[in-house]
């Protein structure tokens, strides 16, 4: 019989040969272990799932109004702006700083 020690896991004779045992044995617990890594990623990932928003109508970061009026607004901070341009090419530094300063 072979064990495992940081995992219950035990293997039992199922050859003649004691060689063909042990290939077989190792062979099962390689693929018990592996199992075991898969469920303990498959956890991790589920935990990190679990915590992000679902992507619905309304769940946006930031609303842009540019026409009648010219406004940005992030809807997690509060933060406004109202030069659109500059925000449309790229200018997220206030956005930014307001989200990292709230966590």
């Amino acid at each position: 019989m072979l064990n495992h020690i940081e995992h219950p896991a035990s293997i039992h004779q199922i050859e003649r040969s004691q060689l063909m045992n042990k290939e077989h044995a190792l062979r099962m617990l390689r693929s018990r272990l592996y199992q075991i890594e898969i469920e303990k990623r498959n956890e991790e990932r589920d935990r990190v799932e679990s915590t992000k928003k679902r992507i619905d109508f309304g769940s946006q970061i930031r609303n842009y109004v540019l026409h009648p009026y010219k406004l940005i607004k992030d809807v997690r901070t509060g933060v406004e702006r109202t030069d659109v341009q500059n925000v449309l090419d790229g200018d997220l530094d206030d956005y930014i700083k307001a989200y990292l300063m709230e966590a």
